[in-house]
Parts: structure tokens; sequence; C-alpha cells
């Protein structure tokens, strides 16, 4: 059972998680970004990166820390604030996302920011990632570190994920933790009525992988699933909210990438205020 006082401090960093995704959206203009698939994230980045990463601050090569890919890399837009959260970014840092020659580009970027493992964005590509990580940290007898990869539903629509679960389940990767943000939408439309994969669990199940099917924005389920041991690879179904926290973006395809007006975005900041 999680902690109560990580349960609070957790919930705290998810609800500063979606103030700094709005904040830095409006602050981009006309350019917008992904809004969406950020905002259903929140609780299970504060999860872990408050409540159970291995990392040392001093030392972003440390052997022994637990590797996170973000394969949705749209989502780079709610990481920023989960790496502030975990003391790896300072919070002025945010300030220059997606300004010319920042490191906190749209995407996550191997160019130098600490924290990152791997350039992403490509949709389909960050579990084989993953499996490889996994793979040389095996070979390095390292039973410490784990591989933390975090993907969306409509992303599982691409083959190369699904060889990728196979080769993981072949090879016996416990180490590694796939999280797929199931919040039911996609760039255009609705996952089932683009390219349906449910029932979800189901399928990661018939590759051998152990599943964890839970609620994505309840941190004591998050952060009791991601300190559980398997013998497996681990999939965590995460049910979510696109766009969750704000009302008119919640279940709203179009705010998948989207720029906000100011009235949008002062709607958005007071709507997070109540839930502080």
């Amino acid at each position: 059972m999680a902690d109560f006082v990580m349960v609070n401090k957790c919930k705290a960093a998810a609800n500063q998680i979606r103030r700094d995704i709005i904040d830095m959206t409006f602050a981009t203009g006309n350019t917008g970004a992904h809004l969406g698939g950020s905002l259903s994230m929140a609780e299970m980045l504060a999860a872990l990166y408050v409540g159970c990463l291995r990392y040392n601050i001093n030392d972003d090569h440390w052997d022994e820390r637990d590797r996170v890919i973000l394969s949705k890399g749209h989502a780079a837009l709610a990481l920023y604030p989960a790496m502030v959260q975990a003391g790896i970014l300072e919070r002025t840092r945010l300030e220059e996302f997606k300004m010319n020659g920042s490191q906190l580009s749209g995407h996550p970027s191997l160019n130098g920011l600490p924290g990152i493992e791997f350039a992403s964005g490509s949709l389909g590509q960050g579990l084989s990632l993953g499996v490889g990580v996994c793979l040389a940290l095996k070979r390095k007898d390292n039973c410490k570190s784990r591989v933390f990869v975090f993907m969306g539903d409509g992303e599982s629509n691409e083959g190369s994920v699904w060889e990728a679960v196979a080769s993981a389940s072949h090879f016996g990767l416990n180490r590694l933790v796939a999280i797929i943000d199931t919040n039911k939408i996609q760039y255009d439309g609705h996952t089932d009525e683009i390219l349906s994969m449910s029932p979800m669990a189901d399928k990661w199940k018939a590759f051998g992988w152990d599943v964890i099917e839970l609620d994505g924005h309840n941190i004591e389920e998050l952060l009791d699933a991601y300190n559980t041991e398997s013998k497996k690879p681990l999939a965590i179904i995460a049910n979510t909210v696109k766009g969750k926290g704000v009302s008119y973006m919640e279940n709203n395809w179009r705010f998948h990438n989207s720029r906000l007006s100011k009235k949008q975005y002062e709607q958005a900041i007071e709507e997070l205020e109540g839930t502080v």
C-alpha cells in the first residue's frame, strides 16, 4: 500500500505539472503544443518521478539509475515539468520550451539535457529501445535498474510495438515496464474507430507479459504498480482521460495539438487552481 505522505506529495506534483503544461503552451503563442496527451499523463509521471525513480541528480550517467523512455515523445510538454519535480531540471528552464536554440524541444532530443536517454517522437520505436537497454543491463548483471517506457494506445497501432512486445517476453526482460496511456483518443479521432486494439490487456498477456490495468489518474494505484516486482515484463494499462483537468479539453481530440487563446488559458488556469 502506497505511503500516505508520498501519495499527497505526488498529487501536488501532478497538479503542478498540469499548471506548467498550460503555462508552457500559452507561452508558445501560435506555435501551440500537444496538450491532450500531456494532461492525461500528469499522475503517471508524478508518481514515477516523485515516488519511485532511482536517479542521481549529481550523476546523470549513474549505472544503477532507472531509465525512462518517452516513446510518445509529443508528451515532452509533461515530461519536462515532471523532471522539475524530481530536481533534474530547474524550474526556470521551462520558460525555454520550444524556443529557438532551446534544449527543451517539442519532442525529447539528445542535445545535452540531463535525464533524456533517447530522442523520441517517431511513434512505435520506444519499446524497442527499452528492449535493447534491458538486454544490455542484463548482460552487465545489473538487476537494480528498471526501464520505464511510456506509450500511447494510438501508438499501439504500430506493428513494431508488437515485435518488441514479443522480444521482451522471449528474452525474459523482467526489468522492463511499459506504461500505456490509454486515453482512447489519438491525433484525428477515437482509437477504437481508427484501429481498435481492444481488449488491450488480453493482447499483452497473450505475448507473455504480466499486466496491471488501473486508473491512470489514481496515484495510489500507480505507486503500487510501479513498485510491483515481476518475473516477466510488466505492462501497465493506465486508463486515462485525454485533456484531463480542463473541462473543454477532456475527451476532445481537437486538443491533441493546439494553441491557447487568452480566454482559454485563463479558464484552464481557473479550473486547475480549483483542484489544488
